[in-house]
């Protein structure tokens, strides 16, 4: 027997239905937009929503993602993006290449379609996403080469860019009223990302993130702006839900990382995030599960007042110093000091030395992983990253 949504959602359900029906009465029309996608050349995974828009239906619109830069120059204030009304129940239909699937809206407007046999080449691709009254948008799908050996799995909050979370206030201002011109970026994380793609071009770059799906077009404008490699996100919907008063963030970052690992097994991946939530308590679970198919663990150490800020504390928890597994576990307080400890690690991984990666070494229990800390780096050019691709 199927159990009853939780209150919650039933009163956001309600909630909806009254506010969509106002809107469809003044005339508001089901619109779709898409989110950047990915796949393999087998197989490819697409996102979009479905809302309620004063503009009228529109056929071939191109989606705010990674690869269209002509519509990245919109900056708004971050509340705007969350006043949207979601379209239940709305049959979308998806195409890419040679596959064509369809699927309907959830409670909150949200679409996560699967499409197999698309038949197309690796690289960036285009699917079209369309709804029943004629309104479609063209969204890019990144298909990873099947030759490709190393992934990139980056947090975003506290990560790439500074944010403060989970501290609830700050984390609001920062999300809805602060405008995204003045959101800051961690320094060398993207010196650091962009010398890992150079390496390899073919390499993806997934952003994982507890953020909502709402955010998506803003992040993607931010990681353009400071010039990010280009890559999916996994985000997810805040709010309500069958279960409970709010989703959980760790279980969404779990099931999408177990995800990566299951459809791409050729690849081993980087994991990138912070000490300020739970990264390096995900992180290691997963390594320890799947020691071959994680290579390196990098941690952004958080600053004494940004620990304060995020978790209370002015240092990082005992839970948060991550759990313990067989691959390298690297700390250090920007992207300059983790990106020379990557380089270090695999560099004594690939003559076999027993070496480890100059810095700080933590004390560890035997038979685990080091972890290994970097001295402090200054940002160089005040501020600025060097270009290293």
């Amino acid at each position: 027997m199927a159990r009853r949504p939780h209150p919650a959602a039933r009163l956001e359900d309600a909630v909806r239905r009254r506010v969509n029906a106002r809107l469809e009465r003044r005339g508001w029309h089901e619109r779709v937009s898409g989110y950047t996608g990915y796949g393999s050349v087998d197989r490819a995974r697409v996102f979009a929503r479905v809302t309620l828009s004063r503009t009228e239906p529109e056929e071939r619109r191109t989606a705010l993602t990674h690869a269209h830069d002509s519509l990245l120059d919109v900056a708004q204030r971050g509340w705007r993006v969350f006043l949207t009304a979601p379209a239940t129940g709305v049959l979308v239909t998806v195409r890419l290449g040679a596959a064509r699937a369809s699927a309907r809206s959830d409670r909150s407007g949200y679409v996560d379609v699967d499409l197999e046999g698309h038949g197309l080449p690796p690289g960036w691709q285009e699917a079209s996403v369309a709804i029943d009254n004629g309104d479609s948008v063209t969204v890019s799908v990144l298909v990873v080469d099947p030759k490709v050996e190393v992934g990139l799995v980056s947090d975003i909050d506290d990560t790439v860019m500074i944010t403060h979370l989970p501290r609830i206030f700050i984390a609001g201002w920062n999300t809805f009223v602060r405008s995204e011109l003045v959101r800051q970026k961690v320094p060398g994380i993207a010196s650091m990302y962009r010398a890992l793609v150079a390496e390899d071009p073919r390499m993806p770059v997934f952003y994982l993130s507890t953020g909502a799906w709402n955010t998506a077009p803003a992040l993607t404008r931010f990681l353009r702006r400071h010039d990010f490699p280009v890559g999916p996100m996994l985000l997810t919907d805040w709010g309500p839900t069958n279960t409970g008063w709010f989703r959980s963030g760790q279980e969404h970052k779990e099931r999408e990382l177990r995800r990566l690992v299951a459809e791409f097994p050729q690849i081993s991946w980087v994991l990138v995030g912070d000490d300020g939530q739970h990264d390096p308590v995900i992180y290691g679970e997963l390594a320890e599960e799947y020691p071959e198919e994680v290579e390196a663990i990098c941690i952004r150490e958080l600053t004494p007042a940004e620990q304060l800020l995020s978790s209370g504390l002015p240092v990082a928890t005992d839970e948060l110093l991550g759990k313990r597994a067989d691959v390298p576990m690297l700390k250090a307080p920007n992207g300059y000091g983790l990106h020379q400890l990557l380089v270090t690690a695999r560099g004594a991984h690939a003559t076999g030395a027993e070496r480890l990666p100059e810095g700080e070494v933590a004390k560890d229990q035997p038979g685990t992983a080091p972890q290994v800390r970097a001295h402090a780096i200054p940002d160089e050019d005040g501020g600025e990253e060097p270009r290293s691709a």
